[in-house]
């Protein structure tokens, strides 16, 4: 999350970013985004076993994912970006990861 804000922030040209491997980022941040979603659902309701292996091999890709993502930003930003993330990163609480994944409504 905190790549992918830095990035918005750093106002990079879309036509100089990595569009491929963003959008491989993007794929995983969403896998991550289900798995939570998972875990507000009934028991029984999904395949538990299935739903473990998914998350976990999208959790084993994020780190290079990330790192791809970086090395192909244009050199000219990413100082920006590295410093952007790191303050964003230091910034984030728990509870932003779940802004993405949807809520039951009560009542």
């Amino acid at each position: 999350m905190a790549l992918l804000r830095a990035i918005d922030r750093a106002f990079i040209a879309p036509r100089n970013l990595p569009e491929h491997e963003l959008h491989q980022l993007y794929e995983l941040d969403a896998d991550c985004a289900e798995a939570l979603w998972a875990l507000d659902q009934p028991a029984g309701s999904l395949d538990f076993r299935a739903m473990v292996r998914d998350s976990l091999a999208s959790l084993d890709q994020l780190a290079a994912a990330r790192e791809l993502v970086r090395a192909r930003i244009p050199s000219a930003a990413q100082p920006i970006v590295l410093t952007l993330e790191k303050s964003i990163r230091a910034k984030l609480a728990r509870p932003e990861a779940y802004n993405d994944v949807s809520r039951p409504h009560v009542g």
